[in-house]
């Protein structure tokens, strides 16, 4: 199945729009870069994504800037363009912005954005953030801004040295380091989307995770560049490159990240989702979870194929993290367990590791330290159906010769794990081994060992 960006017909909606006001003098659409023709490659869902229509040649709607101070808010302005331009137009962000107030973008339809400048957060008083973001119940997550509605397509041109989503993220790390209960925006937030593309753009230094993909279906990421970097030795947090929660019909493709936690991460109710093409770097992993955190709902994510994954300098590669049957402590703003549902249906092929702490890590003790707790306990949550195949390379010497752990919380709480076409070394060049407990050795090509029953479950 092909992804279509341009349709045979157009639709009747196009038909009855008005010319917007023309340009300004000091733009020139000559230099609006063509939206890009997107398609996932070489794996799909197998799923229809709907077709996006080409946009009005004479409605488009340039985004000026109010003013050049440090304290202005462009917010208003995008907001009121996008409108202008809503149904069948283009808008184009090509100068430099500051946003200072949250912006609700859920009413967008057949509408693309190009954003060939640079979009800042204005980061001068965190704090406001905290009080004026957009919660979501799900691990006290906010964010700057939500997009929503239907058949939207932002892009940039990774050729101009701009298209930049910058959330200025350092004045957030520090100040967690004295409040960690800090809310933490999200640098981009598709929800509510249905049918949308997003490319060819840079991300950089999110307060918290890069993107969120939530209560959304039918969305394909492409040629994204995301960097998380801070000065002075600070410690960067929760920095994942993307999150889908509640969405379905999703494939994130050549991208290449840098950040400090999760590549990208599976949340609960993900369903049919590719991931394909990624070059991640410093990370704790393609992380499936973590779930099972909310002891009265039902977590269910099923129909992932991960592939071709390059995967450097991380804690983790391969990651499947679930919480324990009993309530745990992690952090101060993080805990949970009890939570009922299951991961099915998941497959790693094509993985390269280079100098990962673990290659393989399967864990129903996710926050919990306590391995004797967790088997009196177990995991509410199964796990069924996981193929892990061809992966090669190395890890670093922090478990050495251990290179990953496959351990779930009773014999009857995982099915059907298989592990095949595997060669990882190990620093000291001695034999690799598998730390493997309740699971089935029988479908495992590697080379496993008793349990210690004591492990590290607190990476983020």
């Amino acid at each position: 199945m092909r992804f279509t960006n341009i349709c045979s017909t157009v639709l009747p909606i196009l038909t009855t729009l008005t010319t917007a006001s023309p340009s300004p003098s000091s733009y020139s659409t000559s230099k609006i870069p063509p939206r890009p023709n997107l398609t996932p490659s070489p794996y799909t869902t197998g799923l229809e994504f709907p077709c996006s229509p080409p946009r009005s040649a004479h409605k488009k709607c340039f985004v000026a800037p109010v003013s050049t101070s440090a304290d202005r808010d462009d917010a208003p302005a995008i907001k009121a363009a996008l409108k202008k331009c809503n149904n069948g137009g283009t808008v184009v962000l090509d100068k430099s912005y500051l946003v200072s107030s949250p912006l609700d973008l859920t009413f967008l339809r057949h509408v693309d954005v190009v954003i060939t400048g640079e979009i800042h957060f204005n980061a001068k008083d965190v704090y406001y953030w905290a009080e004026n973001s957009f919660k979501y119940d799900f691990q006290n997550m906010s964010t700057f801004w939500k997009w929503g509605g239907e058949d939207v397509n932002i892009y940039g041109d990774l050729s101009n040295g701009k298209s930049v989503i910058d959330g200025h993220g350092q004045k957030y790390w520090e100040e967690i380091v004295t409040n960690k209960t800090l809310f933490r925006p999200i640098l981009f937030s598709m929800d509510g989307m249905k049918g949308a593309t997003m490319s060819n753009l840079r991300m950089r230094n999110s307060p918290n995770w890069f993107n969120i993909i939530a209560n959304s279906s039918d969305i394909l990421i492409s040629d994204l560049d995301i960097q998380a970097k801070s000065t002075d030795g600070v410690k960067i947090a929760n920095s994942d490159g993307w999150d889908t929660y509640r969405s379905n019909n999703v494939v994130i493709q050549n991208s290449v990240i840098d950040n400090t936690d999760d590549c990208v991460s599976f949340k609960p109710n993900s369903t049919n989702v590719i991931v394909q093409n990624l070059d991640c770097t410093g990370s704790h992993g393609i992380s499936v979870g973590s779930l099972g955190q909310y002891a009265n709902l039902t977590d269910i994510v099923s129909n992932l194929y991960i592939h071709n994954i390059t995967m450097a300098l991380a804690s983790d590669f391969v990651r499947i993290k679930v919480w324990p049957g009993v309530a745990s402590l992690f952090q101060e703003n993080l805990n949970g367990g009890g939570g009922k549902g299951y991961v099915r249906n998941v497959t790693y092929e094509g993985l390269v590791s280079r100098d990962n702490d673990r290659a393989i890590t399967i864990t129903q003790c996710y926050g919990q330290k306590n391995q004797t707790l967790c088997n009196e306990f177990p995991s509410e949550l199964r796990i069924e159906d996981v193929l892990v195949k061809n992966l090669r390379g190395t890890t670093s010497k922090k478990a050495d010769p251990e290179a990953g752990t496959l351990v779930c919380s009773a014999p009857d709480r995982c099915s059907n794990i298989r592990v095949e076409d595997v060669d990882i070394k190990v620093p000291s060049g001695n034999t690799t081994t598998w730390e493997c407990m309740n699971v089935d050795e029988s479908l495992l090509k590697i080379n496993c060992v008793a349990s210690d029953g004591e492990r590290d479950t607190t990476n983020g």
